[in-house]
């Protein structure tokens, strides 16, 4: 799964990646997370025939997607994720599919590993460092009061063979040549985009072991973000403890 994520670059490094025009100022976030606000560039308008510029526009959702047909939300697990593998079968997915397809700008995201009784954070970023775009999906929820939220959800697949000794999951990661297929959702359908939803070449990633700030959410400097000595290698460097010679009594000290 994908359940924290990173967008640092500044406004105008955003703009230029993704082709957006409609870009307002937002400060550098280092611990993204579920009910936030995040940015999402969908398709937009059509642009003046002489533009060499696609329709895209930059919209800030809820993540965590609700969908049309929600009486109520509360009921509703957070829907954070759409596994890529099934998103066109569920329902809560099966339309942003089709109809909205987005674009989720990041510069990396967070990932635990189960090491015996503990879960060691990595915060794993392009390995060239820059942008990467997560596929994401997008929904406006209209609650009974006739009010309006839009929402979203970031699809994940199959980790990458070096990401997998971390998770089994990962974002979905959309190439540059790939956002305009991704994002015309008039002309291509889920199946024409398939191709896209698949793990990320591996090597893409640089995985960083992190420590445990990043799991509270109200840590949001780049502190969070320092390499520490991972799990496995703390304990590897350890002395073993010297056990007292066996003189055949029991001690409770």
């Amino acid at each position: 799964m994908c359940g924290r994520f990173t967008l640092t670059a500044t406004p105008d490094q955003v703009a230029l990646f993704l082709a957006l025009m409609d870009m307002e100022a937002f400060p550098p976030r280092y611990n993204v997370a579920p009910t936030q606000p995040i940015l999402m560039a969908i398709a937009g308008p059509p642009r003046d025939p002489g533009s060499n510029l696609p329709d895209r526009r930059a919209l800030l959702v809820r993540w965590g997607l609700i969908p049309r047909w929600a009486k109520d939300p509360k009921s509703l697990p957070l829907l954070i994720n759409a596994r890529a593998e099934t998103a066109g079968e569920r329902a809560a997915f099966k339309v942003p599919l089709r109809h909205r397809r987005a674009l989720v700008p990041a510069t990396g995201f967070y990932e635990w590993r189960t090491v015996g009784r503990t879960r060691q954070p990595y915060f794993l970023k392009p390995r060239q460092g820059g942008l990467v775009a997560f596929a994401g999906l997008m929904e406006t929820y209209a609650d009974p009061n006739g009010s309006e939220i839009d929402t979203g959800a970031i699809l994940t697949t199959e980790a990458s063979p070096d990401i997998a000794s971390i998770h089994n999951r990962m974002p979905v990661v959309v190439r540059p040549e790939d956002f305009s297929r991704w994002l015309d959702c008039r002309r291509l359908e889920p199946r024409d985009v398939a191709d896209i939803m698949r793990p990320a070449e591996p090597g893409l990633f640089e995985a960083i072991p992190v420590s445990d700030l990043v799991n509270k959410v109200a840590n949001t400097g780049p502190e969070i973000q320092a390499r520490v000595a991972a799990v496995e290698t703390v304990a590897a460097a350890e002395p073993r403890r010297r056990l007292p010679p066996d003189d055949g009594q029991l001690s409770l000290l």
